[in-house]
């Protein structure tokens, strides 16, 4: 009984690594435009979305196709993730979630912008590889440069899109929504 759960919790050791590197592959990967690394990453059948609606595509064509268009409309960019939490399904061992932070500096339309980011995943190992096979991306901010300064003191802080729309956290979360003790 022992040797299956020392087996099990080596199998989640191993499958932590190889997920932290699929999402430093994934940084990397957007900052340097290597598509077929990018594709490599996920499943079939995944889904990449962001909370605002500005990013949907279902299928690893679709997705992309998305990333194409990202990488076109997109200079310069530098991603990093910073605190990653993963948690494992205790009825399937190639199932996993997780949540991480992490910012992104980039170059669009003549504009430097910076912004901090979250993404909640889900993860699914295939033929005994992780992957990702769902993506939702949010923003705290997503701002030029120049309004860095005063954007935190906004709830319009996504404004890479040319007007100012709500930012997807922290107000949406339960805990920082108006009257909550």
């Amino acid at each position: 009984m022992a040797e299956l759960d020392l087996a099990r919790r080596l199998d989640r050791v191993e499958s932590r690594a190889e997920i932290a590197e699929i999402v430093a592959l994934y940084c990397r990967s957007c900052d340097d435009k290597d598509a077929p690394v990018l594709r490599s990453l996920f499943t079939d059948d995944a889904v990449v979305e962001s909370k605002d609606g500005v990013m949907r595509s279902q299928g690893i064509d679709a997705i992309m196709t998305m990333y194409d268009g990202r990488f076109a409309a997109l200079g310069v960019t530098a991603h990093w993730t910073h605190d990653h939490m993963v948690r494992f399904d205790d009825a399937n061992p190639d199932l996993a979630t997780g949540s991480l932070s992490g910012h992104a500096e980039c170059y669009r339309n003549g504009r430097t912008l910076v912004a901090s980011l979250r993404y909640d995943d889900e993860y699914r190992r295939v033929n005994g590889r992780w992957k990702f096979s769902r993506r939702i991306l949010s923003f705290l901010y997503y701002v030029p440069v120049e309004e860095y300064g005063e954007a935190l003191g906004s709830e319009l802080r996504q404004r890479a899109y040319g007007d100012r729309r709500p930012a997807d956290f922290p107000e949406s979360i339960p805990g920082w929504k108006k009257g909550a003790a």
